[in-house]
């Protein structure tokens, strides 16, 4: 893939973002980042001890092996919280792009719209490039882009749920309302939702749960990384229409013979 996906400045050849929670270990976490071929990786700045004096944690590591830091504010149920947890993450890591997550509730961890909103607008506003973690609502990701965020990550279904891309029309919608990157972020579950979701349009997608869960997160991630790669092919590539009847693929004009009146039509010949 020669097309660079662009964020806020920074420019990606991979369009698979991965999580580094929940993985057995870390050198599990290692190898699956390997695999997936990945350049940007989330981590959840409530989550990591930043002044471990060992130099051990997950930071050190992931910075040790190149990988851009995307932190993120997970566990932030409050504006002030999420807004005080991005300037502790770019005060630790010397980056002002984050990944807004201000949960509405444990059950769903829905994001909450409203708080959402307002947190992007106050960030953007200290500096940051933000990318909202975000209901699948084109309305909701077009005010965010024109409060300045540098991507809108839409849910698929709920985090760690597996169940896909549950409303493929809405993202179809939010790629028509807006020119932000448009990343697929939670609920995917395995590699033929990553096609799908990158087949729809979008630029690229962000996992977790269902690399670092996956029976094997290292085949796993390698899976993830061609599934996002055909679909992102087959978008760019144009799909043939859906008819409800047959189309012969075979030339009939010329054909001998016919059957009941019609000419004798071709298959995939």
């Amino acid at each position: 893939m020669t097309d660079a996906l662009t964020i806020g400045g920074l420019s990606l050849t991979s369009r698979l973002i991965l999580g580094t929670s929940r993985y057995p270990n870390n050198d599990v976490l290692l190898r699956a980042l390997k695999a997936g071929g990945t350049e940007l990786v989330t981590v959840a700045i409530r989550r990591v001890n930043l002044a471990d004096p060992t130099g051990e944690n997950v930071v050190s590591l992931l910075r040790r092996e190149g990988y851009h830091l995307l932190p993120n504010t997970a566990g932030c149920y409050t504006v002030r919280d999420a807004v005080l947890t991005a300037e502790l993450a770019r005060e630790a890591l010397g980056s002002d792009l984050v990944k807004l997550e201000l949960v509405a509730d444990e059950d769903t961890l829905y994001p909450d719209a409203e708080k959402l909103l307002e947190a992007a607008r106050i960030l953007v506003e200290k500096g940051f490039r933000v990318m909202p973690y975000c209901i699948d609502d084109p309305i909701t990701c077009r005010k965010l882009e024109d409060l300045g965020c540098v991507a809108v990550m839409p849910l698929g279904s709920p985090i760690g749920s597996g169940m896909g891309v549950l409303n493929p029309y809405n993202f179809r919608l939010i790629r028509e309302k807006v020119t932000v990157p448009l990343i697929v972020d939670a609920g995917l579950g395995t590699a033929s939702d990553v096609a799908l979701a990158m087949e729809l349009g979008c630029d690229g997608v962000l996992l977790n749960t269902a690399v670092a869960k996956a029976r094997d997160p290292v085949l796993m991630a390698e899976a993830m990384r061609q599934g996002c790669e055909a679909g992102r092919k087959a978008f760019l590539a144009g799909r043939i229409p859906r008819k409800s009847y047959a189309d012969p693929s075979s030339p009939t004009v010329g054909m001998v013979g016919e059957r009941h009146g019609r000419r004798v039509g071709g298959g995939a010949g």
